[in-house]
């Protein structure tokens, strides 16, 4: 099928077999994907991105040619700081001075308490405490440690779009402490739904720029006013897509957690964890979690997405894996939300940081490699974790850190007693407060 791209990349897309939710529960704790055709040590050589930017046959770089320079100085750059060592003490004193870093791995003892059976047995769950981050978010990880390399590479102008705001927010106050310029693009949509936020970017300085629709439109918007400013503009992405290397740059400087994951574990009941648990949207903070354990095989890897009104059919979703189908979206090939003629279909998701057609291109690999397990969540159950986890352990997740939650539901009555689980809550939810008890005005309606 012959794609022609403009500007910017857009979806060009050869027909394959969809993604298909399985009709049933794993119900094994050292999952295998029957699917899966390659050993672990095939899939640990193969999830690192080869000369051309692809994890397997996801990734690339699908971009006009006014990127291709810049992002070929963006690969060099990044390459070169990650064997800085001047680079990465900068980093971690930021990280743990700045962000408040490392968060803590929380024993949710009452969550715990809720899911055991009658006979007063059921996993262990853990919550890794993103939420707790300086901003709200695990989304500081990235930010910071781009910053700093837009300073190396001389930039003075940070240039990003976001949905949810978190990413926004942190941008604009990584900007503020680095003094660097920094222009938001966000959409519309998101604006309403928590004008907060904004407020906040711009209180530390931001020029936000709306735009009509969602966090689709933002990312569009935000990409020509970087193709603009090639010389002096950084875009520095919050979202583990796009063309390489901004997928791999992501994932990297969010592996933190997972690194911290690791070590944390290993002090608390000193081994690994046996089940990983990560809200996807676009897959970077369930990288960030994941990553780390890639090559652990008795180490299970589970990805929820956001299942909009619910059920399996129809456009009102954000479940790009597990109902997507393979594409070309903004410069990569990932899993993407299409129709039959190849066009980006709408998204819905109670989580507005879920609402987003493509997924990472990492991802998209592990899950066609059986290493990932793929899952969806819809909107009233995300809501239902929401207020749970608030109600048992007074801690106020994110909506997109309560779909992961909400998946416990189906995932603990199938594992053994004593169990393992790490759930990323990879923000807070305090700006999702008004979303949830309009939901519970509803249904007292």
């Amino acid at each position: 099928m012959a794609c022609n791209y403009t500007t910017i990349s857009l979806p060009c897309v050869g027909k394959v077999v969809p993604a298909v939710e399985p009709p049933t529960l794993n119900t094994n704790l050292k999952y295998t994907s029957k699917s899966c055709t390659k050993t672990l040590s095939t899939v640990s050589k193969e999830n690192v991105p080869n000369i051309v930017g692809k994890f397997g046959n996801f990734g690339g770089k699908f971009v006009a040619e006014v990127l291709i320079t810049p992002l070929a100085e963006l690969e060099y750059e990044f390459n070169s700081v990650l064997l800085d060592d001047e680079f990465k003490m900068e980093v971690e004193t930021a990280l743990r001075d700045y962000v408040g870093r490392e968060t803590p791995l929380y024993h949710a003892q009452k969550l715990t308490d809720h899911y055991k059976n009658i006979n007063g047995e059921g996993p262990e769950i853990y919550i890794k405490r993103e939420d707790l981050s300086h901003g709200g978010s695990y989304k500081m990880n990235n930010v910071v440690a781009q910053a700093i390399l837009a300073k190396r590479m001389g930039r003075k102008s940070i240039i990003t779009a976001t949905s949810a705001g978190h990413h926004g927010v942190a941008v604009a106050a990584v900007c503020a402490k680095f003094s660097l310029d920094c222009t938001v693009f966000v959409g519309t949509k998101d604006i309403l739904r928590k004008p907060s936020n904004v407020q906040l970017m711009e209180l530390l300085g931001a020029q936000v720029n709306p735009v009509d629709g969602g966090f689709q439109a933002a990312v569009s918007e935000s990409t020509r006013e970087w193709i603009e400013k090639l010389q002096t503009g950084y875009y520095l992405a919050g979202t583990a897509v796009g063309p390489h290397p901004i997928p791999t740059m992501v994932r990297e400087f969010n592996s933190v957690i997972g690194k911290e994951t690791r070590k944390q574990a290993m002090e608390k009941w000193g081994g690994t964890p046996d089940v990983l648990v990560a809200c996807v949207g676009t897959g970077c903070n369930a990288l960030g979690l994941f990553h780390e354990f890639i090559g652990d095989k008795n180490v299970r890897m589970i990805g929820v997405e956001g299942g909009g009104v619910g059920g399996n059919t129809g456009e009102l979703h954000s479940a790009s894996l597990v109902r997507g189908e393979v594409g070309v979206y903004h410069g990569a090939m990932c899993y993407l939300l299409q129709d039959g003629d190849g066009q980006i279909t709408k998204t819905q998701s109670v989580a507005s940081g879920l609402e987003f057609p493509g997924v990472s291109p990492e991802l998209s690999f592990l899950k066609d490699a059986g290493r990932l397990e793929c899952y969806t969540v819809n909107d009233q159950e995300a809501l239902d974790a929401y207020k749970r986890l608030c109600r048992l352990e007074g801690i106020v997740p994110a909506l997109e850190a309560s779909h992961a939650l909400a998946y416990l539901e189906k995932l603990c009555p199938t594992l053994p007693n004593g169990a393992k689980v790490v759930v990323n809550c990879s923000g807070s939810g305090y700006n999702d407060a008004t979303t949830v008890l309009k939901s519970l005005q509803m249904d007292e309606i």
